[in-house]
């Protein structure tokens, strides 16, 4: 008789559902939108975005106008003479913005491109992220009911190491089948030993991965998911890998970042103006009226100011060439990045075929095990087999039952890693 797919998952949310008994229950999907919420590594990266956002802010500075006030405030003898260039006055205030900054423009470019690569990136860490807290709940989703299976094969052991000391009382059994017998027990319960830390430790990294105490109660929902869809080939993946690629564009933003900031570097030589506003409240016992045919309280100005570099020397070149070099090392990442993704594209996208082979081949030796276990039931119904016999099945059928959700962790893992580096990840966990 042969089981379908579905039919082997559904016994096992029953079969192994002790394996998730304690604490809050989570899916994958829940998970993920908590570790993307919580985790510090993405807190981080959103903390770049605003430092990024605050660097545009700083560069765009010029063209706002600030505003100055205070006081030149002097008593004066003879003629009234300028204090820190102005003249003496009771209040003072000036107002100054750049008109036209044409490197200041490039630098505010500049700037916005760079924040535009740290959004990227903000965009692949929460990828990093979100297939980061996949792979731990799936290996402590398969911890724990490989941990179930490996219990039960210590109970079928047991039973079994009882019969065989009991028919070497008995003289039907040599002495050492009891010693092998319980060989194979020491090596069970060695296993649920391994499996029991492989468990708590790949819970604690999933527990600090979604940002949660030491020690908070986690449990895991043993849910039942269908399959991630995968790009049918391997240049098809490449394709969707190199389109959706957050660290391509990341690395596209800097490099039209640093071309920018190249032409803010020559761009020194240009004209710059400035607009320029200017009040001053002057006083009478500064001793205008004595020099100066009218006298007027209330003072004010508005104008541009002109400035033309004429000699700026060779380090505007050496600034603008330092840049371009910075550039040029970009270009070659660039096209390095490139080539490792598309590779690596195909390269995971064979991985997760091969894991999809390998998982119906547990599949197909599961339901062969289950199939013995059955026909040894029915042999004890008829009086031709006995109770080693069946404890022996079973112990083979938990046996396959441990090779088939490896085999399917394996796939899932391989078909998460094809997911992120082609870009929908999160849209297939979310």
């Amino acid at each position: 008789m042969r089981f379908p797919p579905g039919r082997l998952v559904s016994p096992l949310a029953v079969l192994f559902a002790p394996a998730f008994a304690a604490g809050p229950a989570l899916t994958l999907r829940e998970a993920v939108e908590l570790a993307l919420q919580q985790n510090p590594d993405v807190a981080l990266a959103r903390l770049e975005e605003r430092k990024a956002e605050r660097e545009i802010e700083i560069a765009r500075s010029p063209f706002v106008p600030t505003l100055a006030v205070g006081s030149g405030l002097a008593w004066s003898s003879g003629f009234p003479m300028s204090i820190e260039g102005a003249t003496p006055s009771v209040f003072q205030a000036r107002a100054i913005a750049d008109l036209y900054n044409r490197p200041q423009s490039y630098r505010v470019a500049a700037a916005r491109e760079i924040r535009r690569g740290v959004v990227f990136d903000l965009q692949a860490k929460q990828e990093q992220v979100a297939l980061r807290t996949a792979e731990l709940y799936l290996e402590a989703e398969r911890a724990a009911r490989l941990l179930e299976a490996a219990r039960r094969q210590v109970e079928s052991l047991a039973k079994v190491a009882e019969i065989v000391e009991w028919r070497v009382k008995e003289g039907h059994e040599l002495a050492i089948e009891a010693r092998r017998a319980a060989l194979e027990l020491a090596k069970a319960r060695h296993r649920v030993v391994v499996l029991d830390n492989a468990r708590r430790n790949a819970e604690e990294a999933l527990r600090v991965t979604l940002g949660l105490e030491p020690g908070q109660a986690l449990r895991l929902a043993g849910e039942e998911r269908p399959p991630w869809p995968l790009p049918a080939t391997a240049e098809a993946a490449m394709e969707q890998a190199l389109a959706h690629s957050h660290e391509l564009r990341a690395l596209e933003a800097r490099l039209l970042a640093k071309g920018l900031e190249a032409r803010a570097e020559r761009a020194a030589r240009l004209p710059r103006l400035e607009l320029v506003a200017q009040y001053g409240l002057l006083a009478r016992f500064n001793n205008y009226e004595e020099f100066f045919r009218k006298f007027e309280r209330h003072n004010g100005q508005l104008g541009v100011s002109f400035q033309l570099p004429l000699f700026v020397g060779h380090v505007v070149e050496a600034r603008a060439g330092k840049v371009e070099a910075e550039a040029a090392q970009l270009r070659i990442e660039l096209r390095r990045l490139r080539e490792q993704i598309g590779s690596e594209a195909r390269r995971l996208h064979q991985a997760a075929r091969e894991a999809e082979a390998a998982a119906e081949v547990a599949r197909l030796e599961l339901e062969l095990a289950r199939e013995r276990v059955s026909i040894v039931l029915a042999r004890m119904d008829e009086g031709r087999a006995g109770l080693r016999q069946l404890e022996e099945a079973r112990f083979e059928e938990n046996e396959k039952w441990i090779a088939f959700y490896d085999a399917r962790y394996r796939l899932e893992a391989a078909r998460l890693a094809v997911l992120a580096r082609t870009g929908n990840l999160l849209a297939a966990l979310r």
